[in-house]
């Protein structure tokens, strides 16, 4: 196989027993292709979908009168003024503006207004302002108002039919009460349901029930009509004495013979008994058309249709009457021969339609719609327009109804339409489908859906939420426009004029500001964004209330397989509710989740791979990905374990349809870094995938020597690592900046031969981390596309690397490992190995006030010399100085209202001119706790107000870097263009003299060495192409220049222009202090695996427990935390990570002996190492050289990959560790460190990849003096952030009561707590050095009385 250039320096021996066909997607293409989808950047001709779909639905708009009209003809996105690092630095969204061409259409008044038949009178064609629309970055977020924000996708039903009952739980009988709703994408939900007297009621909204008869009639149908619709006939034939009834024989089954059924003369069916199917196959031998029965029969059966006297036309019995001997009576004495009666086998079916026609009040199809517009408008005047205009917008218009595609495709499936397009809008034959199929369902023919199913859940992504906005925002406009097009032509106005783009720019701004969806993006780590990124969300607009989803909404189901990770979501109130997408899973075109498999045919598993929603998963028959298959491909295995229906079952191998791709398909990108996740409880792989999105990135990341392989896919995806876009030569590195010569075959034309990477440095993140990129490349080194060039924050020459493999030991020592505390090294925190750089971000604002504004300087009143000292002579603190709690960081001063001065003070104001009474100092300092070094200055001043002398620097000095920046970049493009000028002219003759050559010279590289690049261009030779070649590369490089220039004359003006700042203020400075956190007492650390802990104890090296070699542990871990928390998978990694260390230190000491066999040696060594069991590696493709480096790197361990699922079997561990001459058992004698003694057990030892949480307790340790209180309860208020105190709780209060301490625990609940009059007291005694015992009334007592008095109850206190 082909190795990448960092690959290359670190091979990954890799344990999996089965290669997948299908390289893991692009881990973020769930947000960009979705994005890119919206705004179709790209596309010259734009599809119906996205913003293109949302313009062309709302425009046309037409006015009123008819003769105007505003038509959509295109859109476009400008380029944004700033890029993104701008953005974040500023404060302010990264959006591009969007401009709409519109054509406003004024047609001829004296013409018709019929639509076809209108002639244009004049077209005025604008581009219209709409807006700015925020853009998607590269890395799959937004930046809005300078913070980074992802819009998380959300899980909501789909569009369509559904069909379910309620268990039983409405009604106190039990009985089950069917249902069905027609959810559409957008307008009213239309719900049929069932009462306990199995009548069938409508509702619109969830509004009042009505009989669903009167939506028939409605919807234009009479009840002959409607029991037409829903029941078959049977007619009937009237004699004197008995009657004929035609019926089919099967219609007769399992029903009850109400008379002796005879056949020629003999009696088949006596009477009262069932009638079966072999008497059904008896009467359709004999050829039965129909049967005579006696006139009792008819009665209590339904008359179909109006039976009307012929002569009269008088209705003698109407239609849906309930027959009886009066109606019979009737039905003779007007000498009725034939009726049509209702089919109804009571044992199949129920009369549930013509029942509820029964109840219906409403005769006619205008009085139907009367008391539909009395539920829907209740209390408005129905005039039949209305009444007509409201029905008719109900389902039946596409402006105020839609299906969505989804919605159509979901409803033609449930009902059976074989095409899965259509109409957006209800029809009736869809009402009336869905009516049947409840009815079939009530009567056992078919089933309830699944709501929980994916096939009935779908996912909108971040373009279809936004097309939304978009959609609310225009539909604001429409209303403005059609009353404003009236006076277009009077008026004389344009597109502009007529549209205003506030309610659209406000739609979009209030969704990316504040919507439940649009989140501040977790940026701890790669993996936590990347995470958050796939994560998808069930609650949001239009979706579920976490207060009111059960525990089955929750739940994990089958149809998540593949799909919806089954491990990862929260713990808490939002568990079930927030999923993350399974690593292989993407939505399709209708926005369900599908999941890859490859088909299987007779038994064979093929190369194809397909990709199957959970709608089309039922019918097929999975088999799982570690089923054994021999190398052609054919399932091994007589019996397969399966999934077929949502169910596992056995199945020959001849019946299985697909098979999974990979044993990783189930789970998450977190839950599949976690190595032995087979082995782990899902409750701790909870935590382990919940924990590793917390882990801090330490100042040297290291590589975990026990991975699962896909960590190279996240490093890479997350886009924290610098890739290449194209392949080539290293030409130039620094620790900003990369340069890479593209291979000349690999540009195209008019492509430039270089490429310039620019690495971030030392960068804060949204949670204080620091992003960090580090080089991997040295100047020479060939690249391929798509290679590491340099690394991020957290991750290792390519791969992802949350924390750091340390040196384990399970064993109890002292107590200090209770409770899961950790206890650990203090060569740990000496070696730094834990150490992490955050960076806070600190702003000062300079205000204009009511007073005069505020002014940032160095004169500030009352403050010492060296407290000033850290300024600069604008009052704003130097990069790199060190500050630590209190100090200043940017010098303020505001105006404070005018005092009566006494004449004194006048008189020396008079002398000495002191101004400094006038002002107050409200400088900007550091937090009490905090420390650390000013990394960075950056100073805002807002358009028409002077900048300061360091703002001035500031600039020039960003200024200086993008002109050095562009020098550089110009001089290496220019001096490539001309490397590759001088290769076209080598060898060709000259046919024009340039200085002291001559025509018909051949051009050599001495030659050309003696002109600069300036004659070079000049050259002409003989070769026309040559020369052709040459004038376009020359032209090529002019326009770069040109280019550059124009560039830099942009960055000129946008740093000289002023910042757009908030309302009021006139300056704005940030302050960048990174503070430098290493590992102490009380800082949470964890595994992989959900065991987590915290620092109990620094112990000396000395004194940590050590092997017969000398060697140190790192960190002891308490053995008690593996057994009941059942995450064995831990235990395996420490074994495995000592077999990886200890082949580590085999190849160093193979290296350090340098003999002259060196090479080979490591080759047969390696070659052991990677070829034991799993993925083959074949290090015959590697130079000597390369196999030296890649030793090298492999000093410090050989990282393993154990995928989920397929990981390394328990005999490999053993062989690995025998090869790495370690005992087999993974246990050790360890020693005493104070003691020397050795243990008494032989303990478990080895390497386990350990990390720091972002959970420090510097950020948690707080202590109160006096603070705020709450308002109601007077009670301190509690949290760090609103500097609170500690809640003292009933528990407390025991153990005070316990003591006998009466004092403290009298101050604890009073004057601690809410003793108002109490505390203020208490203060003054203190302050004059009295002892005060005395506490007045809480005020928890005073909210009691209070709470009393709103009952009704008077409650007074008695003095005594």
């Amino acid at each position: 196989m082909a190795y990448s250039f960092t690959e290359k320096k670190r091979i990954r021996n890799n344990f999996g027993s089965r290669e997948s066909i299908l390289t893991e997607p692009d881990l973020l293409a769930i947000q960009i292709d979705s994005f890119n989808s919206f705004i179709q950047a790209d596309n010259k001709i734009k599809q119906d979908i996205g913003l293109h779909n949302v313009l062309q639905s709302v425009f046309p708009i037409t006015a009123v009168n008819g003769y105007a009209q505003i038509e959509y003809v295109d859109y476009q996105l400008k380029e944004p003024k700033f890029n993104v690092e701008e953005c974040k630095l500023r404060g302010v969204t990264f959006a591009s503006t969007l401009r709409v061409k519109l054509n406003l259409v004024l047609f001829d008044k004296n013409g018709s207004t019929l639509k076809k038949k209108r002639k244009v009178k004049q077209i005025i064609e604008e581009d219209v302002y709409l807006g700015q629309l925020p853009l998607m970055t590269e890395t799959g977020t937004f930046v809005i108002n300078g913070t980074e924000r992802v819009v998380v996708s959300q899980l909501h039903r789909s569009p369509g039919v559904i069909f379910e009952h309620d268990k039983g739980k409405t009604h106190s009988s039990g009985k089950i009460l069917f249902s069905s709703r027609i959810i559409p994408y957008r307008g009213s939900w239309l719900d049929f349901e069932y009462d306990h007297h199995e009548h069938l009621y409508v509702r619109i909204d969830r509004r009042r029930k009505l009989p669903v008869t009167t939506l028939l009639r409605a919807m234009g149908l009479s009840s002959e009509d409607i029991l037409e619709t829903f029941f078959e006939k049977t007619p009937v034939k009237l004699k004197a004495k008995s009657c004929d009834l035609s019926m089919l024989p099967i219609h007769l089954q399992r029903t009850i013979a109400e008379f002796d059924i005879v056949v020629n003369q003999h009696v088949v069916v006596e009477k009262g008994r069932r009638i079966t199917a072999k008497h059904v196959k008896l009467l359709g031998k004999a050829g039965i058309k129909s049967i005579n029965a006696p006139l009792e029969y008819l009665l209590d059966k339904v008359i179909c249709a109006d039976i009307i006297n012929k002569d009269t036309g008088e209705i003698l019995i109407s239609a849906n009457t309930i027959t009886s001997e009066e109606v019979l009576e009737l039905l003779n004495t007007n000498k009725v021969k034939k009726i049509e009666i209702l089919y109804i086998n009571s044992s199949e079916t129920g009369a549930y339609i013509s029942d509820t026609l029964r109840l219906d009040e409403t005769q006619t199809e205008i009085e139907a719609r009367m008391s539909i517009y009395h539920v829907m408008r209740p209390g408005e005047p129905a005039t039949e327009d209305a009444v007509n205009l409201l029905f008719n917008n109900l389902f039946f218009k596409n402006d105020r109804y839609d299906l969505s595609k989804v919605g159509r495709m979901k409803l033609n499936r449930r009902l059976g339409i074989s095409r899965e397009t259509g109409e957006h809008v209800l029809t009736n034959d869809d009402i009336i489908r869905v009516i049947k199929l409840l009815i079939n369902i009530k009567d056992g023919n078919d089933s309830v859906d699944d709501i929980d199913t994916l096939a009935n859940r779908r996912v909108r992504a971040i373009g279809e939420m936004i097309e939304n906005q978009f959609r609310i925002g225009l539909v604001r406009v429409e209303k403005a426009v059609r009353e404003g097009l009236n006076l277009a032509e009077t008026d004389e106005l344009t597109p502009q004029d007529l549209i205003n783009s506030k309610p659209v720019s406000a739609a979009v701004r209030e969704f990316f500001g504040s919507s439940q969806l649009s989140q501040f993006m977790d940026q701890v780590n790669p993996l936590s964004g990347v995470t958050h990124k796939r994560r998808i969300s069930a609650l949001g607009p239009g979706g579920l209330t976490r207060e009111r989803a059960g525990f089955e909404v929750r739940d994990v189901h089958p149809s998540h397989y593949g799909r919806l990770c089954p491990i990862e979501t929260p713990e808490g109130p939002n568990i079930g509710l927030i999923n993350t997408l399974a690593v292989y899973a993407k939505t399709n075109s209708y926005g369900f989740l599908e999941t890859p498999y490859q088909i299987v045919k007779n038994g064979k598993v093929t190369k194809e791979v397909i990709y199957v929603s959970a709608i089309d998963e039922i019918t097929h028959t999975i088999a799982q990905a570690n089923a054994l298959v021999d190398d052609r491909g054919k399932l091994m295995d007589d019996l397969i374990s399966c999934r077929h229906k949502n169910e596992f079952v056995l199945v020959d191998s001849s019946e299985v349809t697909l098979i999974d791709i990979d044993s990783k398909q189930i789970s998450s990108v977190a839950a599949s870094l976690i190595p032995f996740l087979e082995h782990d409880d899902a409750n701790r792989a909870l935590m382990g995938s919940n924990m590793q999105r917390q882990a801090v990135p330490v100042l040297k990341a290291e590589k975990p020597l026990v991975g699962t392989g896909i960590e190279r896919v996240v490093a890479k995806d997350s886009r924290v690592c610098v890739t290449a876009k194209h392949g080539g030569v290293v030409e130039a590195v620094d620790a900003s900046r990369i340069v890479i010569r593209v291979d000349s075959k690999k540009t195209k034309a008019n492509e430039l031969g270089v490429d310039i990477y620019n690495l971030t440095k030392y960068s804060r993140s949204n949670q204080n981390t620091c992003i960090n990129q580090k080089p991997l490349v040295r100047t020479g080194d060939k690249i391929t596309f798509g290679d590491v060039l340099a690394d991020g924050p957290s991750t290792d020459m390519g791969e992802l690397a949350l924390g750091q493999n340390m040196k384990i030991a399970f064993m109890p020592w002292n107590g200090y490992n209770f409770e899961d505390s950790i206890l650990i090294s203090e060569k740990v925190v000496q070696e730094d190995r834990y150490t992490t750089i955050h960076i806070e971000e600190l702003t000062a604002y300079s205000r204009d006030t009511k007073l005069g504004p505020e002014e940032i300087t160095s004169d500030i009143p009352n403050v010492s010399e060296s407290a000033l000292s850290k300024l600069d002579e604008v009052g704003v603190v130097y990069v790199g100085a060190r500050v630590k709690g209190g100090d200043i960081l940017v010098g303020k001063v505001t105006p404070k209202s005018e005092t009566v001065l006494s004449p004194e003070e006048k008189l020396l104001r008079a002398i000495f001119g002191e101004k400094a009474n006038n002002v107050k100092d409200s400088s900007l300092r550091i937090g009490a706790s905090k420390s650390g070094v000013v990394i960075d200055v950056q100073v805002f001043t807002r358009d028409r107000v002077e900048k300061d002398i360091r703002a001035l620097s500031i600039d020039a000095e960003r200024l200086e870097r993008i002109k050095k920046d562009i020098d550089d970049e110009f001089s290496i493009i220019d001096g490539d263009i001309f490397r590759r000028i001088r290769l076209k002219l080598l060898g060709n003759v000259l046919s024009k003299a340039i200085g002291d050559i001559r025509i018909g010279e051949r051009l050599s590289i001495k030659l050309m060495k003696k002109f600069d690049n300036k004659d070079i261009a000049k050259f002409k030779v003989e070769n026309a192409t040559v020369n052709k070649e040459v004038a376009v590369l020359v032209k090529q490089a002019k326009a770069k220049k040109v280019e550059f220039e124009k560039f830099f004359k942009k960055e000129k003006a946008k740093i000289n222009e002023g910042a757009e700042l908030p309302p009021g203020v006139m300056k704005m400075v940030k302050v960048y202090v990174a503070t430098r956190k290493t590992l102490q007492v009380g800082d949470k650390m964890a595994g992989r695996h959900g065991n987590k802990g915290v620092i109990s104890r620094v112990s000396p090296v000395e004194d940590m427990p050590y092997l017969a070699d000398g060697s140190t542990i790192d960190i002891v871990l308490n053995p008690l935390g593996v057994p009941s928390r059942m995450n064995v998978g831990q235990v395996l990694e420490v074994h495995l990570g000592y077999a990886a260390k200890g082949l580590g230190y085999k190849i160093a000491a193979i290296l350090d002996e340098r003999r002259p066999d060196m090479v080979k040696q490591i080759r047969v060594f390696l070659d052991k190492v990677y070829n034991l069991h799993g993925k083959k590696e074949d290090l015959t493709l590697f130079s000597n050289e390369e196999i030296i480096e890649l030793a090298n790197n492999l000093r410090e361990g050989v990282p393993m990959a154990t995928p989920v699922f397929d990981g390394i079997r328990e005999q490999d561990i053993k062989s690995l560790l025998r090869l790495a001459d370690l005992p087999e058992s993974g246990q050790e004698q360890l020693y005493d460190g104070r003691t020397g003694e050795p243990f008494d057990r032989h303990v478990t030892v080895g390497y386990m990849h350990m990390l720091k949480l972002n959970h420090l307790v510097d950020d948690k340790m707080h202590a109160r003096s006096t603070g705020p209180y709450s308002l109601v309860t007077q009670q301190p208020l509690s949290g760090k952030a609103q500097f609170g105190g500690q809640r003292f709780g009933e528990m407390e209060v025991w153990a005070l009561e316990a003591y006998g301490a009466a004092h403290t625990l009298r101050e604890m609940l009073t004057v601690k707590s809410d003793d108002v009059a109490g505390r203020a007291k208490m203060y003054k005694s203190i302050v004059d050095g009295k002892n005060l015992t005395e506490s007045v009334m809480p005020e928890s007592f005073n909210v009691l009385v209070k709470e009393i008095r709103s009952l009704g109850i008077d409650v007074e206190l008695e003095q005594h």
